[in-house]
């Protein structure tokens, strides 16, 4: 079980013009991601992601480059010895880098699906928890600026599928904003819970006006409204309403959330696994997060293996919120990288997959045949 490869494989695929779905980072003009493939001497493979941060190359190179030479040999059931010794030569040495980060998620994540696959269970099992039942709400890279009577003719079709929470982009204008929260509300009523995301689109002045409507609208959350190292203004920002503040998406390590949890501020979570430090790290700020009743709300909207590998951890912890269906439309990571990740059901829940590790069959030739396209995501 000794880890004899690793490579990494930055992938890309364009949007169609009048396909890209605008939001407060831009428009979207292509998606992304880091497929990380983990071999043993015996031959047995694991797959991860590693988020692309907007440079997926990069995170890629790294990945092949030092922190392959760290670990090549070691045993790969040792995903508590691998994570250590990462953080002693790069990740601690070096600050509590993002890219570093991101890139050992991947390898961790392929790590946990090959022991999962060596003992011949699911992760969900393997990581304690049972094949529960998971909420989903309706997310990912889709529901963003555009009309109200648009938005709600996207979230007819996703609401009579079975989904009973929506997240929608924010962080335009507050008044269209409010426009398109009050449409979804008039048009689905108080039965369906309204999630948003303002992907640091706002100012401290706009979540002055903007959180006594999200009160009044019964919002569910506001996600970042700030960039996540403006800490001062999440602590402003609280004393503006009810409506609750989340984040994590882009808080690195149970170190950054530590700090998150001496604000105690933000009160929903978000780690991603793509990008956190991966499964072991973010059972450690599942179990923080834990002993302060905070829910475990994970982002997840790239690839199916991250989607699966995140239903998994939710089913597994004691502090599980929603899992973020991506209900992006043309998402070739979700539908063609690899077998079906996960299925919504009419009661708006998702199972984890019951076959040996993450569960999802990755095609290698559909990596080959998408290779990296340069250049921002979002213009």
């Amino acid at each position: 079980m000794k880890i004899r490869e690793i490579k990494a494989y930055p992938t890309s695929f364009p949007l169609p013009q009048s396909g890209g779905v605008r939001l407060g980072i831009g428009q979207a003009v292509k998606r992304d991601c880091v497929m990380v493939k983990v071999t043993t001497e015996s031959g047995l493979v694991g797959w991860g992601e590693s988020h692309h941060g907007r440079a997926h190359t990069a995170i890629a190179k790294l990945i092949e480059t030092t922190l392959s030479q760290l670990i090549l040999g070691m045993e790969a059931t040792d995903t508590t010895g691998i994570w250590a010794k990462i953080y002693k030569y790069q990740l601690g040495s070096h600050g509590m880098g993002a890219g570093t980060a991101m890139a050992m998620s991947g390898i961790d994540m392929a790590l946990w699906d090959i022991k999962g696959k060596a003992v011949g269970w699911p992760l969900w099992k393997l990581l304690g928890g049972a094949r529960r039942l998971v909420p989903a709400y309706a997310g990912g890279i889709a529901l963003g600026y555009q009309p109200p009577a648009d938005l709600v003719e996207e979230a007819q079709p996703l609401i009579e599928s079975g989904y009973r929470a929506v997240k929608l982009r924010i962080g335009d204008t507050v008044r269209d904003d409010t426009a398109r929260m009050e449409a979804v509300r008039n048009a689905f009523g108080d039965g369906l819970a309204i999630l948003t995301d303002a992907n640091t689109g706002y100012s401290i002045a706009d979540v002055r006006q903007v959180m006594p409507v999200m009160d009044a609208l019964n919002i569910g959350w506001l996600e970042e409204p700030f960039p996540a190292h403006d800490h001062h203004l999440y602590a402003q920002a609280r004393s503006y309403g009810r409506t609750p503040l989340a984040a994590g998406e882009n808080h690195y390590t149970r170190f950054e959330f530590s700090r998150v949890l001496e604000d105690r501020v933000i009160t929903i979570w978000q780690p991603d696994l793509s990008k956190c430090g991966g499964i072991t790290e973010a059972l450690r700020i599942a179990a923080m997060a834990s002993a302060f009743k905070i829910p475990i709300n994970p982002h997840s909207s790239m690839t199916g293996v991250n989607q699966a590998a995140s239903i998994h951890f939710l089913a597994a912890i004691e502090n599980g919120g929603y899992f973020e269906a991506d209900v992006s439309r043309n998402n070739l990571f979700r539908d063609v990288l690899g077998s079906e990740p996960w299925r919504i059901s009419r009661d708006g829940t998702v199972l984890p997959l019951d076959g040996p590790g993450i569960g999802v069959e990755v095609d290698e030739g559909f990596l080959a045949a998408h290779p990296a396209i340069e250049g921002p995501g979002y213009v």
